[in-house]
């Protein structure tokens, strides 16, 4: 044989065995190409991938369905009607001032008006909780549920430091939603808001708590509780009121505010966190009236632009003052103190500090944490109420201011006088309200032009007042009258 036949006869063979080796292969992929298939489609998905929540719970983190089944039939569309009025009472220097400044929109009569917003059933039984601003001053409240039904509801309570407010219908076995955990809420954590934007009933919206304890100056009041939970889902005029849920479809939160320069959603919205919503919707229920405790300190930021001292101190409230008579002074605290702590609970801020005490009752015992002249110490302090005791006030019951026995109007006493709200000396005695010509009856309705719709904001006024006040009001037969007391 030849060396070129023995090289032809070698290529040969390579590509012989070659092509059987190929054919082999191919044989070989072509039994296990179905096995291989049915092993790797499983985990090949569509990008708008949504995992069917029949018979099981959604694991957290997976999408928003099984929350918005959950959440959404229990938000409820409100519209309230407010009627038209005459126009509020004048004090005797209202003429001597419009001649100077004109006419206030205050004074102007009122066309009947309609506000629109969302609110949340927390009971089977119809209990429902919305903002205070969706009602304020309403003289009709209609509810629209889900599934489109209409109910005329009843106010139960308002609380204004708060925002918030309880209305109720008749009903049974509706749909309600769970309380969850605003303390256990985390930055960062998937959450919902669901309500009623521009009239767009049960709409859903995704974002994440972009920040907790954030205080945004809306409520411009002097015991207003501003601890607001800030997301970045999506809410618009008509959400106030609605709910802020978790992936588990509970209620962490009341759509309260948007931070916007145009008046709709530019970015950020406010939720009051449910730890509050759960104690004043039990306080408006059972007792008609929020029962406010305070520890009785003026309080700042450690970081606050106002203080002279440069704190070595980060996070913490500091104490500007004690009231005398307080829970604080009682308990030996100071000023100049530095409170880190309330009941094992950090307060890094001053709306931290509030929103905690907000959840306790007069009478209630807390364990404070402080620092002082650079120790850390503790002490324990039982709150009290703005009147400076433990007493629990309920809406029929008695408050006794400076020898006068007051009370909150009764709905008939509202709808007979056409007033929106107001409190009413029932009993006098001496003291200064005797001294100043007021006379039984009477229905306090404002303070130096402040409106006083309960007891409560009468004795936060009061107490936030020095020196000469006006006070205005009616008689029950409607004679308008007004006095100065020395405060």
């Amino acid at each position: 044989m030849s060396k070129r036949q023995f090289f032809f006869g070698i290529i040969l063979a390579s590509l012989f065995g070659g092509l059987i080796a190929l054919g082999g292969y191919s044989l070989f992929n072509k039994n296990n190409n179905n096995e291989l298939q049915s092993q790797n489609t499983s985990n090949v998905k569509f990008t708008n991938y949504a995992l069917d929540t029949a018979g099981f719970t959604v694991p957290e983190g997976m999408n928003f369905i099984y929350a918005a089944e959950v959440s959404t039939p229990a938000v409820v569309h409100i519209k309230s009607t407010v009627k038209s009025t005459a126009g509020n009472m004048q004090s005797p220097w209202d003429d001597m001032l419009r001649d100077f400044f004109g006419e206030s929109p205050q004074q102007r009569p009122r066309s009947p008006g309609q506000a629109t917003g969302s609110g949340v059933i927390v009971t089977e039984d119809g209990y429902i909780v919305t903002n205070n601003h969706v009602i304020e001053n309403a003289s009709e409240i209609s509810v629209t549920l889900n599934d489109n039904r209409v109910f005329e509801a009843d106010l139960i309570g308002v609380d204004p430091n708060t925002d918030l407010a309880v209305i109720k219908i008749d009903g049974d076995g509706l749909n309600h939603i769970k309380y969850g955990n605003s303390d256990n809420v985390k930055i960062g954590e998937w959450v919902l808001a669901v309500g009623n934007p521009f009239n767009l009933t049960s709409t859903v919206t995704a974002g994440i708590v972009s920040a907790k304890g954030r205080n945004i100056n809306i409520l411009q009041r002097q015991y207003g509780i501003e601890s607001f939970i800030q997301t970045d889902a999506a809410v618009n005029p008509g959400n106030s009121g609605g709910a802020l849920v978790n992936l588990r479809g509970e209620l962490i939160g009341i759509n309260t505010a948007i931070a916007t320069p145009t008046g709709t959603y530019a970015g950020y919205s406010f939720a009051v966190p449910v730890s509050l919503v759960n104690k004043v919707v039990d306080d408006l229920v059972n007792f008609g009236v929020v029962q406010r405790a305070l520890l009785g300190v003026s309080i700042a930021n450690v970081n606050d632009e106002r203080l002279e001292e440069d704190l070595d101190e980060r996070n913490g409230v500091y104490v500007l003052g004690v009231n005398e008579g307080s829970a604080a002074i009682e308990a030996g605290l100071e000023k100049g103190d530095i409170i880190i702590e309330i009941n094992n609970k950090h307060t890094n801020n001053v709306a931290e500090l509030q929103e905690i005490i907000a959840t306790k009752r007069p009478g209630d015992m807390i364990q404070v944490t402080y620092i002082r002249d650079g120790k850390v110490k503790t002490t324990s302090a039982t709150l009290k109420n703005m009147s400076n005791n433990t007493q629990i006030v309920k809406r029929s019951g008695i408050l006794e201011i400076e020898g006068g026995t007051f009370s909150n109007l009764t709905k008939e006493e509202k709808e007979t006088l056409k007033l929106q709200g107001g409190v009413k000396l029932s009993d006098l005695g001496s003291g200064k309200w005797k001294e100043a010509g007021v006379k039984e009856g009477f229905i306090i309705t404002s303070i130096d032009k402040r409106a006083i719709n309960n007891t409560e904001d009468l004795v936060a006024t009061l107490n936030a007042k020095e020196g000469g006040i006006l006070i205005g009001g009616v008689y029950p037969d409607g004679g308008e009258a007004y006095y100065g007391i020395g405060w």
